[in-house]
């Protein structure tokens, strides 16, 4: 095989064009010189990716009456202790210079109260309201903003519809030096060399059968950094939203009905007309997400359910006019697939929505690998087991930050290193050799059969017997895609292809979610096995650590800021 690639050199190469990207190259272009950045984005610049499809907020202490400890033990609480502590700490207080980074630098303008100070709802497991909104819409227009911003800047290179395929290292193999594109409007590969990379993909749990994030959010960056050698930490811990909009076959299936209408007061309501989440938890629909989701799907599961295999969301007792006024967003997106959320139950069950494990890092975003930066859903340990409605932007855009300033002090010591031209030739032999084989199995039954998989064993209820059944069917999956076969003929914009990238990204991670979740023979946030219900109370704290080199470890969780007393429950 004689393949050619592009060859591009720049001093940062970011992956990802999400908030955590995005505010990397803000922070990148406070420091003198300037560098050179390379932005890789799978879909269009400003029109894709996890923080665009954001609706709910951005959780921030600007009250007097809050406080950073009080978001701070929420975060915590929210995450049954397994978070890191000094990231926690370092995402609440960078928060509220991040936001007013966000209005006054980059143009977002949040909705105002009266006073003209900034409105904060409440969002599930707050103890104040203070998630910071633009309507329900706010993702678009932090991205909108930050895109514009970005997009003027001459030391950006902004290359759109390239996915990234695996990183690459130096000669000596120590240094992560850069990593393999594909130019998907033409099938062509690009090598682009960096003095460092950020990984900013945004995760995304598509591996399952109902799933919040677009399509193309297939868990890149977390499964590039795996196979690079760098640890994965808190994989069994995959977040289920409670309100994913069922909509059949439509594109928007599965998408969040997110829960500023539950804060507001809208109700869950099984088949049989009955509000239910009083059975699972006093704090009813206001429940983090982890209780509300499996206590849905409990519902569902015991035959409460809609005909459609849902639970009902109803927000019609609020008035059609406050819903309007304040979900307008939500409410147009249901009645594109014919329902009237502003009058009438919706139709929504739990749905996949963000992986709290990720690559493990440090408060400064460094991996264990030199050259390696993580930041936002594609780095682990802020949310512990569970994550906060409106802390995932918070925390995107703040990491994004603390990156785009570390990088730039780094790379005052780093000099460009050449990548392994060896490396890249494997790489992409690998990456074509099914466009070399006989026809075979539908690389689409292949996807369908892993998502469902996933749903049915490793989701929101585990057990040991359906959790070797996802293994068995994970290793059955890897050893029919090894004989895989490819369309022939152009490359550009090739589907089939693109499937088999996604489907071996699913394969690494669905594999470390799986032996995790194994290991873990308790139940704790959005971790939950019918085996074992409880949580081991009796045994101290520990996070799941895996690389691809060695086995599962079980890494302490380290107290830094606050302890559990006999008051809490952990």
């Amino acid at each position: 095989m004689n393949e050619t690639w592009k060859y591009l050199e720049t001093d940062v190469l970011i992956l990802g064009a999400g908030g955590a990207g995005l505010c990397a190259i803000l922070h990148l272009m406070n420091h003198h010189p300037k560098p050179q950045v390379f932005l890789a984005v799978r879909g269009l610049f400003g029109k894709s990716g996890c923080t665009r499809m954001v609706q709910g907020g951005y959780n921030v202490v600007l009250d007097k009456s809050d406080s950073l400890e009080a978001h701070f033990h929420d975060t915590i609480k929210g995450g049954q202790w397994l978070n890191d502590q000094e990231l926690v700490w370092k995402m609440v207080k960078e928060a509220p210079g991040r936001i007013l980074e966000l209005e006054n630098r980059a143009g977002c303008f949040f909705d105002r109260n009266p006073d003209g100070t900034v409105n904060q709802k409440p969002f599930a497991g707050q103890s104040f309201d203070r998630t910071v909104h633009k309507g329900d819409l706010t993702g678009i227009e932090i991205i909108n903003r930050l895109s514009e911003q970005v997009a003027a800047m001459e030391n950006v290179t902004i290359g759109e519809e390239m996915r990234a395929a695996d990183l690459l290292f130096d000669r000596s193999g120590q240094k992560v030096t850069g990593a393999l594109l594909i130019d998907l409007r033409c099938g062509e590969f690009i090598v682009v060399q960096a003095r460092a990379v950020l990984l900013a993909t945004g995760g995304g749990p598509t591996m399952y059968k109902i799933t919040a994030p677009c399509q193309d959010k297939t868990c890149d960056g977390i499964a590039m950094g795996f196979r690079a050698g760098a640890t994965l930490m808190d994989m069994e811990m995959v977040q289920f939203h409670p309100t994913g909009l069922l909509a059949g076959n439509s594109m928007i299936s599965g998408t969040v009905l997110e829960e500023g209408l539950r804060g507001a007061g809208a109700y869950l309501i099984n088949g049989k007309g009955e509000r239910y989440m009083h059975r699972y938890d006093p704090r009813e629909e206001r429940a983090t997400r982890d209780v509300v989701s499996r206590s849905s799907f409990m519902e569902i599961m015991a035959g409460r359910g809609t005909p459609e295999g849902g639970i009902y969301l109803d927000a019609s007792h609020l008035g059609a006019e406050f819903v309007m006024k304040n979900f307008r967003g939500m409410s147009l997106r249901c009645k594109d697939v014919g329902y009237d959320l502003p009058n009438a139950p919706v139709i929504v069950s739990p749905t996949a929505h963000f992986i709290m494990g990720g690559l493990r890092i440090e408060p400064d975003c460094r991996t264990d690998l030199e050259g390696l930066f993580a930041a936002g859903e594609d780095a682990a340990g802020v949310h512990g087991a569970n994550r906060l409605g409106g802390n995932g932007v918070a925390e995107s855009t703040v990491f994004g930050g603390i990156a785009g300033d570390v990088i730039a002090d780094y790379l005052a010591g780093q000099h460009s290193k050449p990548v392994q031209e060896s490396q890249i030739r494997k790489m992409i032999e690998s990456i074509l050799e099914p466009f070399e084989r006989k026809p075979s199995v539908s690389i689409y039954s292949l996807r369908d059969r892993c998502k469902q998989s996933m749903w049915e064993n490793a989701g929101l209820v585990r057990n040991e017997d359906s959790l070797q059944k996802a293994a068995d069917d994970m290793n059955e999956i890897r050893e029919q895609l090894s004989t895989i076969s490819l369309t022939q003929g152009g490359r550009a914009f090739h589907l089939e292809w693109m499937e088999y990238l996604s489907i071996l990204n699913y394969l690494d991670v669905c594999d470390v979610i799986i032996r995790s979740a194994q290991t873990r023979k308790e139940s704790r946030g959005s971790h939950f096995r019918s085996d074992f219900p409880d949580k081991e109370n009796n045994q101290p704290l520990y996070n799941i650590c895996c690389s691809m080199n060695q086995k599962l470890q079980l890494s302490p969780v380290l107290m830094t800021r606050m302890k559990t007393d006999a008051s809490e429950s952990v």
